[in-house]
């Protein structure tokens, strides 16, 4: 699975794995972000978050366009420092006026620029990799590899962000109640029921610290909106972080992949020799790629409800703890034991010798036993934070990955 694939493969998947890691940290509390901090509704939320997810699917095609003049490596590291500007415009803590609206917009706008920028030009450096025979062979393996990489990012992000949330209201006194930003905006409108006020009176008799809980409603509303919204900042505040680190990466290793940040303008001025396509052979590519397009479309568009659709449901339809079994699935520790114990698995048939075999054996062991003690060592009940549902799926592609490469491999053989 690892073994025989270029070193620059996995200097750029951790790039890339950085990259994710804020992207998705930004994106699981994006939607819960806007309804507390500006009140808006689910309809008008939801739009900004299609428009936002528009902008980044089609901005890569600026980032081709300018890759062909300028170079992969040169968009690539343009692209970070533009979505670094984002996402620290998006992490300062304005007020929720015009100005506030203005230049979260602005934010996503730069978010979206830099990762067309980014992504699909790190992309074609790692398939370029493979443009060596010696490696050809592998080119499905590494975009396996590569895809999983990207997934660890995403599958640790929702944590980050629930975290990070959970460390600013307990500083100020509070603890997360899904149904107190709406309430509270209801409030602070006068559009609130009496039933619902009632509700949200026995929300701030839960809250920790007794000076909150003797505050007076419109207080109490106009706190717990700011500080949630102040938490949501500081979680932008890890993308800014995760950038820096992907960027280290980028730099630190750039010798091992060095020779794949060529386009076809570079290899032509450089004297080497590029193959010609004909224009039979292009409209055959173009005609393919667009069939491409229309299964991948619909993929996507079901898979990004995760930051909206399936968020709202997660908050409004899901009941807010766990407890059982069932409550490893959402503490990361274990999930993330897991998860590597499959590749460790794997390891004990692919190992040539008999003590990589044993060695293997005993990690996975260790990493099951590891999984059990921080499972009994959890609280009976845990509190769930809507956005820890989107870690299912990045701890699936990863906890998969070797299984369908293992499947195809076998297919091919």
């Amino acid at each position: 699975m690892f073994k025989g694939q270029p070193k620059g493969l996995f200097a750029l998947a951790l790039a890339n794995t950085g990259e994710r890691f804020g992207y998705y940290t930004m994106l699981a509390i994006f939607m819960l972000f806007l309804q507390a901090k500006f009140g808006w509704e689910q309809s008008v939320a939801s739009q900004v978050y299609g428009i936002f997810l528009a902008a980044v699917y089609f901005f890569p095609i600026l980032g081709g366009w300018l890759a062909d003049k300028i170079g992969y490596g040169k968009c690539v590291v343009t692209g970070i420092s533009v979505m670094f500007l984002g996402y620290a415009s998006l992490s300062i803590p304005t007020a929720a006026n015009a100005f506030g609206v203005a230049l979260m917009m602005l934010a996503l706008l730069l978010i979206a620029v830099g990762t067309g920028l980014f992504k699909g030009n790190l992309q074609v450096m790692v398939g370029n990799l493979y443009d060596d025979p010696k490696y050809s062979s592998r080119r499905d393996s590494a975009f396996s590899l590569f895809y999983m990489a990207i997934n660890i990012g995403a599958m640790f992000a929702p944590s980050a962000a629930t975290a990070i949330t959970n460390k600013f209201l307990s500083g100020d006194g509070l603890i997360y109640k899904a149904d107190i930003p709406a309430l509270a905006h209801q409030f602070m409108n006068g559009t609130i029921s009496s039933s619902n006020e009632s509700v949200l009176a026995g929300l701030q008799a839960v809250m920790p610290a007794a000076e909150v809980k003797a505050m007076p409603m419109a207080e109490f509303c106009s706190y717990y909106i700011d500080s949630l919204s102040g938490a949501y900042h500081m979680g932008f505040v890890v993308a800014c972080v995760s950038l820096v680190f992907s960027v280290a990466i980028y730099f630190a290793c750039r010798s091992w992949f060095k020779h794949a940040d060529v386009n076809t303008k570079q290899a032509a001025s450089a004297g080497v020799a590029t193959v010609e396509l004909t224009p039979k052979q292009t409209k055959d590519r173009i005609v393919a790629l667009c069939l491409v397009f229309a299964v991948v479309i619909f993929f996507w568009m079901a898979f990004h409800q995760n930051g909206q659709s399936l968020t709202w449901f997660a908050r409004d339809y899901t009941q807010g703890f766990a407890e059982g079994w069932t409550k490893i699935g959402f503490n990361i520790w274990p999930l993330a034991l897991i998860a590597v114990s499959i590749y460790t698995l794997f390891s004990i048939f692919q190992s040539e010798k008999a003590s990589g075999k044993i060695i293997s054996g005993a990690v996975t062991a260790a990493l099951w036993g590891g999984a059990y003690w921080i499972y009994t060592g959890m609280p009976e009940t845990i509190e769930v934070q809507p956005q820890i549902f989107q870690h299912f799926n990045p701890f699936f592609v990863v906890f998969l990955t070797p299984i369908s490469i293992a499947i195809f491999n076998a297919w091919k053989a």
